[in-house]
C-alpha cells in the first residue's frame, strides 16, 4: 500500500495544514471504488494529511448510454458510496473532497457533484458542476446553485470541477468571495488542465489549488491524463503526481498566504479589478453582440480572411531610429501582403522612460502617431500602436487603431493599471471597433492576466484582440494568452518588446475551429505561433475571422455560451477577505 505514496513536500509548522491529492481510475464496481477512497483516507491519516481531494466521478466509470441509464446507475446523496466515504472521514478524522455523479428525485436529472466532507463525517457542502466537458451535456444537468465559499477549520474552501476551470468565471467568483483553497476534482483526458487551466486559475486569483484527476484507464482507450498537483498561490507546483501512475501526493501549506494578493512591483490581483466596468459579465447573452456568435458558425457567415503580421520592434539605439524601424516594419509587412499589424507596448520608449517624464513622452507620442498614420496611408496598412496620451485628466497608456488611409478609427486607454503604470490615469471604456477589416478589440500589456478584459471584448463581439505586449514572465504567453483564446474562441495577436523581462518573442493564438476527429488536446489547447526573442522578426499569419464565430470546443461545449451570468453577481463586488 505504501507504493501509493508518490511524493510529498513537508514543511510542517504550528500554522501549516497538510493537504493531499489522490489520482486513480474508477471502474464500475462502486463498492470497490468506495473502499479505494477509504484506503487513501487511512493512508492520509497515518501521514498527518488533513484534507484529501479525489477525482470527479470517483464513484464509478461513466458507462452510461443515455440520461435514463445515468440516473439509474448513479446514486443519491445518501447512497452507499458517499455513506462509506463519510464513515472513513469520521474514522480517520480527515476532510475529503470527492467527485460523485448524483441522481436527483426527478428522473433523469443527474448532477456532477463535488462533496466536501468534514472529519466528523458530516457533509459540509455540495457543489454542482456548472460547465461541462462536451459529452457530459448529453448525460447530466448543469448546476444552477449559487457559488459559495465554505469557511472550514482548515480555511476558506471553494469547490470547482474540471470544465468549471476551463472558463474563468467560476474560479473568479470563488476568488472574489475570499477562497483560500481551490479544491478541483477533474476527469480530464487533455494536457491543458495541468499545463494551463490549473496554474492560471491559481495565478489569477492567488489561491492555493489542489487538483485531482483520473489517471490511466483501459489500455485500448485514450488515457486520462492524471497530473494531479498542489499549486502555491504564486504559481509554484509544490508536488505533482505525474501523468501515468495511480497514487497520492501531499504538501504542507500556509493557508493564510492566499490572503496576500499583492505582487510586489506589479499589482494586487484582486484590487486592480474594475468592477465598475464589468456589468456585461452579468448581462444575458441575448442582450449582447456575442449573441450572434454563440454555438457553431452558421452558413450565412462568410469567410473573413485577414493577413496579420507581428511588428516586433522596440527601443534600440535612439528614439528616432526606433520609430524609423517601425515605419520600415509597416512597409515590409505590407510588401509581404499583410493588411494588419500590431506594435509592442510603448514600443518607442526605453523601460522606465515614460514614468520618469510622462509629459515629455506624451509630447513625443504626438509626432510618432502622425508618423505611423502617414506610414499606414502610404502602404494601405492597418496598425495598432500604443503610445502616451495627454488629456485633461492626466496621462494615459493609449492604443490607437489606425486604418489604411491613416485615420484613427478606435482608441483604447488602458483600463487596468499595474505598478509600472503609476504615471497613468486609467481609461473607463472597454470597446470593440467594428471596421472594414473586422471587429477588433484591444488590450494592453499586463491586462492579459485579467480574465475580465478579454471576456468583455468577446461579449462585445470581438473577432480579434490586438495586444501590444511586454511579457513579464513566460507564463504570460504560454499560459495566460493561450487561455484567453481558449476560453473565448477569439484570435489573439500579442506583439512583444525586444527587451521584455520574459525574454520570449511575440505570439499569435488562433481560434481553432472544432472539427470532428480533432485531437482532444487541440480541442481545448488552441494552436499558437511564435517569433524568436530580441530582434526584428516578423510573423505572418492569415487568420479567418469567421473562426471567431465558431465558439464550439466540441460537439456540445460552447465555453462562452455555457456561461450562467445569473451566478456571477460577486464579479461586480469588491473582493472579500485578504489583507
Amino acid at each position: 500500500m505504501e507504493t501509493r505514496i508518490l511524493d510529498s513536500r513537508e514543511n510542517r509548522t504550528a500554522t501549516s495544514v497538510r493537504v493531499g491529492t489522490a489520482q486513480f481510475f474508477s471502474g464500475t464496481d462502486v463498492a470497490a471504488n468506495a473502499e479505494l477512497v477509504a484506503d487513501y483516507l487511512r493512508i492520509a491519516a497515518e501521514n498527518g494529511v488533513q484534507l484529501v481531494v479525489f477525482p470527479e466521478n470517483s464513484n464509478r466509470l461513466r458507462d452510461f448510454a443515455d440520461r435514463d441509464e445515468a440516473w439509474e446507475k448513479c446514486e443519491r446523496i445518501d447512497g452507499p458510496f458517499i455513506t462509506r466515504v463519510r464513515e472513513a472521514c469520521k474514522e480517520h478524522g480527515v476532510h475529503a473532497v470527492v467527485g460523485v455523479d448524483v441522481s436527483e428525485d426527478v428522473k433523469p436529472i443527474v448532477r456532477i457533484a463535488s462533496v466536501l466532507i468534514g472529519p466528523d463525517g458530516e457533509i459540509i457542502h455540495v457543489h454542482h458542476k456548472t460547465v461541462f466537458w462536451d459529452y457530459e451535456y448529453t448525460l447530466f444537468t448543469a448546476g444552477e446553485k449559487p457559488l459559495e465559499v465554505v469557511d472550514t477549520a482548515l480555511g476558506k474552501i471553494g469547490l470547482l470541477m474540471c470544465a468549471d476551470g476551463i472558463v474563468p468565471d467560476v474560479p473568479r467568483v470563488l476568488g472574489t468571495l475570499g477562497a483560500q483553497i481551490f479544491c478541483n476534482s477533474l476527469n480530464s483526458r487533455g494536457p491543458d488542465e495541468v499545463r494551463v487551466h490549473v496554474p492560471l486559475r491559481t495565478l489569477e486569483n492567488h489561491v492555493w489549488h489542489i487538483s485531482s484527476n483520473t489517471v490511466g484507464g483501459p489500455a485500448d482507450a485514450w488515457p486520462w491524463m492524471g497530473g494531479s498537483q498542489i499549486v502555491h498561490p504564486r504559481g509554484e507546483v509544490l508536488v505533482g503526481a505525474g501523468e501515468e501512475s495511480e497514487g497520492m501526493v501531499w504538501a504542507d501549506i500556509e493557508v493564510a498566504v492566499a490572503d496576500d494578493k499583492d505582487v510586489p512591483g506589479f499589482a494586487d490581483v484582486m484590487k486592480w479589478r474594475r468592477t465598475d466596468l464589468y456589468g456585461d459579465l452579468m448581462t444575458p447573452h441575448a442582450d449582447l453582440p456575442v449573441a450572434a456568435m454563440l454555438g457553431p458558425v452558421t452558413d450565412d457567415v462568410p469567410s473573413k480572411p485577414l493577413d496579420v503580421v507581428t511588428l516586433q520592434v522596440s527601443w534600440f539605439h535612439n528614439q528616432d531610429y526606433t520609430v524609423s524601424r517601425a515605419v520600415a516594419q509597416i512597409a515590409y509587412g505590407a510588401k509581404q501582403g499583410a493588411t494588419f499589424g500590431v506594435l509592442p507596448e510603448l514600443f518607442c520608449f526605453k523601460p522606465g522612460e515614460v514614468a520618469a517624464d510622462p509629459k515629455k513622452a506624451a509630447d513625443y507620442s504626438v509626432g510618432v502617431l502622425e508618423t505611423i498614420r502617414a506610414a499606414c496611408a502610404e502602404h494601405s496598412f492597418w496598425t495598432v500602436v500604443n503610445l502616451v496620451e495627454e488629456s485633461a485628466a492626466g496621462f494615459h497608456s493609449t492604443a490607437y487603431l489606425v486604418d489604411a488611409t491613416g485615420e484613427v478609427r478606435h482608441t483604447y486607454r488602458k483600463t487596468h493599471l499595474d505598478a509600472r503604470d503609476a504615471w497613468a490615469v486609467a481609461g473607463d471604456e472597454i470597446g470593440v471597433a467594428d471596421v472594414e477589416i473586422g471587429r477588433i478589440g484591444i488590450m494592453i500589456g499586463s491586462e492579459v492576466w485579467l480574465p475580465e478584459v478579454a471576456r468583455l471584448l468577446t461579449l462585445r463581439g470581438a473577432e480579434l484582440i490586438a495586444h501590444p505586449a511586454n511579457w513579464d514572465r513566460r507564463e504570460a504567453a504560454d499560459c495566460a494568452a493561450v487561455e484567453r483564446t481558449e476560453e473565448n474562441r477569439v484570435h489573439l495577436v500579442s506583439v512583444n518588446r525586444l527587451d521584455s523581462p520574459a525574454e520570449i518573442g511575440s505570439q499569435i493564438v488562433r481560434s481553432d475551429p472544432f472539427v470532428p476527429g480533432q485531437p482532444v488536446a487541440l480541442m481545448r489547447y488552441p494552436s499558437a505561433q511564435w517569433t524568436r526573442y530580441g530582434f526584428e522578426e516578423q510573423l505572418f499569419c492569415r487568420l479567418d475571422l469567421r473562426e471567431s464565430h465558431n465558439k464550439m470546443m466540441g460537439f456540445h461545449l460552447d465555453p462562452v455560451g455555457s456561461r450562467q451570468p445569473n451566478l456571477y453577481g460577486p464579479l461586480l463586488q469588491a473582493a472579500s477577505g485578504g489583507q
